[in-house]
């Protein structure tokens, strides 16, 4: 089992007239073989007497050694010295009220409010959520660079006691949002933002920069292998290995919350999600959204999206026509077959792997997903469209 990391305070001022003190004082501390962290929150000023006694005790650790907590200011003479090079240096967090802001949307991993006409927050509902709000950094910043439009998150923020990404996002409106205040538009809202998805699929990412999509929908199958026969459970894991591997950019979570309006211009926002596959990983997904979490609850779609609960299999037909190009069901039908298939793999998946599969709906929920696989297994050849 892995050992909590030594946690070193460093206060006030670490100068020449006191590095010696503050050297002994951290060398009786340390535990060669452990991680280290040095918490810096209440640290005025380092100066190269200081420098110089995080160095030794750097060369003292077999372990990882961090540096948290730290002000601007001490952070820029780290900066200035190379110390951010050489070790790991965290900034401290700035502290954000979202008291009185206007949420502008709901997911599963947060909530986002407006904090004015330029600047939304992500706040994420749990006080560990660094590394995830870290990842969507990241990978915004690979989709950015292929040249798909989103908002890459600029700060960290602490709210309370969880943590939270900003944005500018200029007077920005979720597709959901337009089609919940212009209903009257459905069509071509519908028709911008399949243009977008289109969009999205057309970057090409580089090798190992993304999680693979087959990879993930292999953990789902390994997750609820309870759930389902064994025959079903090994022609799909062969299905989604058939699928061909594709460095294109898949979403994953491409519902209308997550698809801004800034000005005239589409922006892709909640990227912890992005991965590279075939255009099915996306568009399961969308049918988890808008046709399967409603169907053993006709009130989803207006607890979760605000839309009116009949507006769901519109949307979804609408998506699946503009995006194939084409309203004739004998080519549609097919093609929707294999998205059912795997989207009720990953409704599964989401129903099993939290509280809810204990719920009477839950329960509601896992048996019609084993019997869309039933029905569909030995109708769907694979997984290719």
């Amino acid at each position: 089992m892995a050992q909590n990391p030594t946690t070193i305070q460093l206060t006030g001022r670490i100068d020449t007239n006191n590095a010696a003190a503050w050297e002994k004082q951290i060398m009786e501390q340390l535990a060669p073989d452990t991680d280290t962290v040095f918490d810096a929150e209440q640290l005025e000023y380092i100066s190269s007497a200081g420098l110089r006694v995080l160095m030794r005790a750097r060369k003292q650790l077999k372990a990882d050694m961090r540096i948290i907590n730290v002000s601007p200011e001490v952070y820029d003479i780290f900066d200035m010295t190379g110390f951010t090079e050489m070790f790991t240096i965290e900034k401290q967090f700035r502290s954000l009220s979202v008291e009185g802001c206007e949420v502008i949307g709901r997911g599963f991993f947060g909530v986002v409010y407006r904090l004015d006409p330029e600047t939304i927050v992500k706040v994420y509902p749990s006080p560990d959520s660094l590394p995830m709000i870290r990842n969507e950094q990241h990978l915004a910043k690979r989709a950015f660079v292929k040249g798909v439009p989103t908002a890459i998150p600029y700060d960290i923020v602490k709210v309370g006691d969880y943590y939270g990404s900003v944005f500018e996002l200029l007077d920005a409106k979720s597709f959901n949002d337009l089609l919940k205040q212009e209903p009257e538009h459905f069509d071509q809202i519908l028709e911008q933002y399949v243009d977008f998805l289109k969009v999205v699929h057309s970057a090409e990412m580089d090798p190992d920069t993304l999680p693979k999509a087959r990879s993930i929908f292999f953990d789902y199958l390994d997750a609820v292998r309870e759930y389902l026969p064994a025959d079903q459970c090994e022609k799909l894991h062969a299905m989604i290995e058939a699928v061909p591997e594709d460095l294109h950019m898949v979403h994953c979570d491409f519902q209308m919350k997550n698809v801004m309006l800034v000005g005239d211009e589409p922006m892709l926002i909640d990227m912890d999600t992005l991965a590279t596959g075939q255009p099915i990983f996306d568009l399961q997904a969308l049918y988890v959204t808008y046709v399967l979490f409603g169907e053993d609850d006709p009130n989803n779609m207006m607890s979760f999206l605000g839309l009116p609960n009949d507006m769901g299999a519109p949307i979804w037909n609408r998506i699946l026509s503009n995006y194939f190009g084409t309203t004739d069901r004998a080519v549609l039908d097919p093609i929707e077959d294999k998205i059912r298939l795997l989207a009720s793999l990953r409704f599964l998946y989401l129903i099993t792997s939290t509280d809810l599969k204990d719920s009477e709906l839950g329960q509601k929920r896992i048996r019609r997903s084993q019997n869309y696989i039933t029905e569909l297994i030995d109708v769907v050849k694979d997984f290719r469209i």
